[in-house]
């Protein structure tokens, strides 16, 4: 299994933690203390790294096609008034990631980055309703064409306590490569705009890079 780069400080201090405390509790505790730790032990640290890995996926591409920007459940689909960017009504997706899921983040077109903006804030339960303005969070704003963008947010929850956004504005965004990082649950939201078609339901299992949430109109 690859580990994501995000992850590999975090797995080796986890690691040296892990195999301290073994090592303490063979030494100073009695064998049956021991063994009961063992098992919980291996077990939360097998969920850091599990946590981490990079999926084998192949990246696909559709200039027409807007793809999920993170694995998980859609939790909102809505039209919304979008007041940091657009200043105007857009259609909402938000896609809420649990700690199982994979949480890489993709860039759902490609274009160049024309927005990138970081807001420190709260933690709230990323499918709070305020999570989307009240929360940590980093917005990108990516135009495929002179009259045809899309917003993407990525959203802290209660325990994702880092957001890691990749792209500059100027850079260029390639569709289904990697956007950036979330740790520890969280969630991710898709301005699109008003004339989508959405092509997925609520609480339907999208995956990041490979599920197409919804089309531009011609």
């Amino acid at each position: 299994m690859k580990i994501h780069k995000e992850g590999r400080i975090i797995i080796s201090v986890s690691a040296i933690l892990t195999g301290l405390i073994i090592a303490f509790l063979f030494i100073f505790s009695p064998l049956i203390w021991a063994l009961l730790f063992l098992i919980p032990l291996l077990l939360f640290f097998a969920l850091i790294v599990r946590f981490f890995r990079v999926p084998n996926r192949s990246p696909l591409s559709d200039p027409m096609a807007i793809f999920s920007g993170a694995d998980g459940t859609v939790v909102a689909i809505e039209e919304v008034d979008e007041d940091e960017f657009y200043h105007e009504p857009r259609k909402l997706v938000s896609v809420f990631m649990s700690i199982y899921n994979v949480h890489i983040n993709w860039f759902p077109i490609s274009g160049e980055v024309i927005y990138q903006k970081y807001h420190a804030g709260k933690f709230l339960v990323a499918w709070h309703p305020k999570s989307s303005i009240d929360n940590e969070r980093t917005t990108v704003v990516i135009r495929t064409t002179p009259k045809r963008s899309i917003l993407i947010r990525q959203i802290a929850g209660a325990v994702a306590r880092r957001i890691v956004c990749y792209p500059l504005i100027g850079e260029k965004a390639i569709q289904n490569h990697q956007m950036g990082f979330i740790k520890f649950g969280s969630r991710i939201d898709h301005f699109l705009p008003l004339d989508a078609d959405v092509k997925v339901e609520l609480n339907q299992k999208v995956i990041g890079s490979q599920t197409i949430l919804a089309t531009f109109a011609e």
